[in-house]
């Protein structure tokens, strides 16, 4: 995916359900399995959605009323999302208890620790803003942004080291 693909909030108007998901256990009926090496776990939902997550990760699938897995909500470690883009947008958001990260086709890493997000775009676009809302941010690729509860959001271009370390916690 070498097309850059514009991000937007997605605000869930619907009611959602959830399954809680830690990397060893099974998926979303809507989403097939896979354990990956490295011991993290692959997760191929019908959406055209792949999240891997780092071993231990916590994190819950969110699904809209059609049970299309269209939201994760992420606690503990990191998770890398793609999302195959379709015409219309593929909308899917990642929730952690400092961001929301949403977007419409792209590859991008998500790692919820402690009182700290970060996020970072291996292509496409993500908007990044905070839980409690005001202004966001949009990732382009190479870029990352860390989101803590008194700084201000401020994107960078990532050290190819740390952005090695991150994926190579994913299995990259």
């Amino acid at each position: 995916m070498n097309r850059l693909f514009k991000a937007g909030f997605v605000l869930l108007a619907c009611t959602l359900s959830s399954v809680e998901i830690a990397a060893a256990q099974p998926a979303n009926p809507g989403c097939s399995s896979e354990n990956s090496l490295g011991a993290t776990q692959t997760l191929h939902c019908r959406t055209g959605i792949t999240i891997v997550a780092e071993d231990g990760a916590r994190y819950t699938l969110r699904s809209n009323r059609n049970g299309r897995v269209d939201a994760v909500e992420l606690s503990g470690k990191a998770l890398l999302i793609e999302v195959a883009p379709k015409s219309g947008g593929n909308k899917f958001e990642v929730i952690t208890p400092q961001a929301i990260a949403a977007v419409r086709g792209t590859k991008w890493a998500v790692d919820a620790a402690g009182d700290k997000t970060s996020v970072f775009v291996v292509n496409g676009s993500v908007r990044v803003g905070r839980r409690t809302g005001g202004n966001g941010v949009t990732l382009r690729p190479g870029e990352g942004v860390d989101v803590e509860p008194s700084a201000p959001l401020t994107v960078k271009r990532w050290a190819p080291a740390r952005v090695s370390a991150l994926l190579a916690r994913l299995g990259q």
